[in-house]
């Protein structure tokens, strides 16, 4: 469904081990950041966890011990400063994006915020037009904290939205009110912010469709210039598949799904926003959001934080995922890379198909092999891709295509 991605391929806990110091291959480092270079942060950290919700986040109870909230950006900051040794002489021209996410960011103080950032910038140099986006629960941020966070250099705050649908926000297990994302959203622009985003989760069990619709009827109303909108995926171990399990709740319908993407394309293009992505619309080009932008572009990225994942020269490796293995190694003087991969040229050109395809200026044709090309001109013939733009060279998907996106995927890779 359109918002499903295709699983990226290595990304496994047996790839091969990250050295103690961390370093890269020299072969990485040679141009870091010639595409492009952000950085993430992870924050791990919920107020209560979502019925939904698989990331890797951990409330106060089930945190345990050798991790706060209070020593977080300090803990932070030394995986940055592992990050610079790393990189040493090859750092990257400056920092485009910096993207901060988990979790709710927002639950440490907005003084943490700014110091991590401030770190960023001290490091590598935030470029003079950077990005830089956290995320936010609509009711972990105030008027007060929404202007400190922008006084410190944040432009950008995506908010878990979800659903203006008191009975849907039940069932996802959200705790702020039906009206709170909006009234966060205005807030945000009260305090400065150039761009605001509002998250939605469209197939919920119950959403009707004069749910869904009156969730978009107020994203548009909220005059935001950036939406995201994601069918909702049932993940094992959480409490949203138990109650499916148990027959409390009905599965997702694929045939549903396809009808919410459907309004929110009409709803939102209306309103003047456009797709770049198949789950993302913003209104101009310079609300897109640009780190994200990155990660579907083949770019570099460093990502801090339990669980986060970085991406040099064609190395990716990820983080210990529990917030006290994560402090404990940094504390230790060690990376806290869990394991890595490097990839092969299959892998980069699969991935690129995988990502690119999913963007609205799409993949150029000659980057396809005869197979791919193959099952390009299968998809022309059966609509899911834009006939003129395939005449310029490009693969482009219709609408009907984004329906079918993953399935168009497979049938342009070897």
């Amino acid at each position: 469904m359109p918002g499903t991605l295709v699983a990226m391929p290595g990304v496994l806990p047996d790839g091969e081990t990250v050295p103690v110091d961390g370093s890269l291959p020299a072969t990485a480092t040679t141009a870091v950041g010639a595409r492009g270079f952000g950085v993430y942060v992870h924050v791990p950290f919920c107020a209560s966890r979502c019925g939904y919700c698989d990331f890797n986040t951990y409330t106060a109870a089930e945190l345990g011990g050798g991790a706060s909230r209070e020593g977080y950006a300090d803990t932070v900051l030394a995986e940055l400063a592992l990050a610079a040794r790393v990189l040493g002489d090859t750092p990257p021209p400056r920092v485009d994006t910096v993207f901060v996410g988990g979790g709710t960011p927002t639950l440490l103080p907005a003084d943490d915020l700014a110091r991590i950032l401030d770190g960023i910038d001290r490091t590598w140099g935030l470029a003079a037009d950077a990005e830089v986006t956290t995320e936010a629960n609509p009711e972990s941020v105030t008027p007060e904290s929404l202007k400190l966070l922008r006084n410190a250099g944040y432009t950008r705050i995506s908010l878990g939205m979800q659903s203006a649908s008191p009975g849907v926000l039940a069932i996802l297990d959200r705790r702020h009110s039906a009206g709170r994302a909006t009234a966060a959203a205005s807030e945000a622009r009260d305090a400065g912010f150039e761009h605001v985003n509002l998250d939605l989760i469209y197939g919920t069990p119950g959403e009707r469709a004069e749910d869904f619709a009156a969730s978009l009827d107020q994203v548009v109303g909220a005059g935001v210039d950036h939406v995201s909108a994601y069918a909702l995926i049932v993940e094992d171990g959480t409490r949203l598949a138990a109650r499916m399990k148990r027959g409390e709740l009905a599965y997702p319908s694929d045939d549903v799904a396809a009808d919410r993407y459907l309004a929110a394309e009409a709803a939102l293009d209306a309103a003047g926003l456009s797709w770049y992505e198949v789950s993302n619309w913003a209104r101009t080009e310079d609300a897109r959001c640009r780190h994200n932008l990155l990660y579907w572009t083949g770019a570099d990225w460093w990502g801090l934080g339990p669980g986060a994942h970085s991406h040099v020269g064609g190395v990716r490796w990820w983080n210990v995922k529990h917030p006290s293995a994560y402090a404990q190694r940094l504390a230790a003087g060690a990376s806290p890379g869990l394991a890595r991969e490097v990839l092969t040229p299959g892998e980069a050109h699969m991935e690129d198909v995988m990502l690119r395809l999913r963007l609205a200026s799409g993949l150029p044709l000659a980057v396809l092999d005869a197979t791919g090309r193959a099952g390009a001109e299968r998809a022309l013939a059966d609509g899911l891709l834009d006939a003129g733009r395939y005449a310029a060279g490009r693969a482009v998907l219709t609408l009907r295509g984004r329906l079918l996106a993953d399935a168009v995927v497979r049938d342009l890779l070897p």
